[in-house]
């Protein structure tokens, strides 16, 4: 067998960047699971409206296809991260409301949880197929932000796209962690995921603490959806079903219902995907990242952290 080395460099650093968005993209399971023992597998079509969201507002809208730079990309780039976080939390919400909370409220069974999501992700996912949303044709994503070479690490050229992709990344994961850990709202997010009637006795209002906890899943998949669309310029409306099924393979990987853990497990699937492309052809990605999912759930299956939110 042949391993091409010359290429570790770069698929090192690709494998990383891809990594972050996957993780960033997996806390919109972990939020959920860790409250509620679900798995929200509409959350690869709440990550595909942020991109979307994006391309309609930027490309569509205002045209803004020509790069720029200086305070007016900032400008852009912090009205993208509001306004891809708002439309994917505000999506997250509201499917909360319509599918899963009168479920919850009539006490139904786990399995009807796992249809409405899948349900719920069919049916976003082919109403943006639809030819008065995005169709069927890939679109390119906004050019407002020139691609350029920002910085060499261990030989391989990063440009300022993926630079801001990890940066954003890393930002936003502390920034979770605060939250999760150090604020009252937090708190009341952590209770409930103890023990969720135990909570409801103490006063804790469970349905604001399950909506808040899917908005900010949401918020962080349309975050994710804006940058994964920077990146990789494009956005479609099935964007959201590779990187959906990966994050939530990347959630289980590092401890499904854990924010660090969704971190560790994006990072370790992104590097294990790529890196294993060095002795066998790149057609075999899937198949690799797929079979991690499968060894996780027979030799770990709490993932390598294990730890949900409520733990202390």
């Amino acid at each position: 067998m042949d391993c091409n080395t010359g290429a570790f460099p770069n698929l090192f650093v690709t494998g990383l960047i891809l990594g972050m968005l996957y993780a960033l993209i997996a806390l919109g399971y972990t939020m959920v699971y860790g409250v509620l023992k679900l798995i929200n597998f509409a959350h690869d079509a709440i990550f595909m409206i942020g991109a979307a969201s994006i391309f309609y507002l930027f490309g569509v809208w205002f045209g803004l296809n020509e790069p720029t730079g200086g305070v007016v990309l900032v400008s852009l780039i912090a009205v993208g991260f509001l306004v891809s976080g708002l439309a994917s939390g505000g999506s997250a919400v509201l499917l909360e409301r319509l599918a899963y909370r009168p479920l919850r409220r009539r006490g139904a069974a786990r399995l009807s949880f796992l249809i409405a999501a899948v349900g719920a992700s069919f049916f976003i996912t082919y109403l943006f197929q639809q030819d008065f949303l995005l169709g069927t044709s890939e679109h390119n994503f906004p050019g407002f932000m020139a691609t350029e070479s920002a910085l060499t690490i261990i030989g391989a050229q990063v440009n300022n796209r993926r630079v801001l992709a990890v940066l954003t990344a890393v930002a936003l994961f502390l920034i979770l962690d605060f939250f999760v850990n150090k604020t009252r709202s937090g708190r009341s997010i952590r209770a409930v995921a103890q023990d969720i009637d135990a909570a409801r006795l103490m006063g804790v209002n469970v349905d604001r603490v399950v909506a808040l906890t899917f908005f900010v899943g949401g918020f962080f998949g349309g975050i994710a959806g804006f940058l994964y669309g920077m990146v990789f310029s494009k956005v479609a409306w099935n964007l959201g079903f590779f990187p959906g099924i990966k994050a939530f393979t990347a959630a289980v990987l590092g401890g499904i219902g854990n924010v660090r853990g969704a971190l560790l497990g994006g990072v370790t699937l992104g590097l294990v995907e790529n890196l294993s492309t060095l002795c066998i052809g790149a057609e075999w990605k899937n198949p690799i990242a797929f079979s991690v999912l499968v060894l996780v759930l027979i030799f770990r299956p709490t993932g390598i952290l294990g730890e949900g939110l409520s733990a202390r």
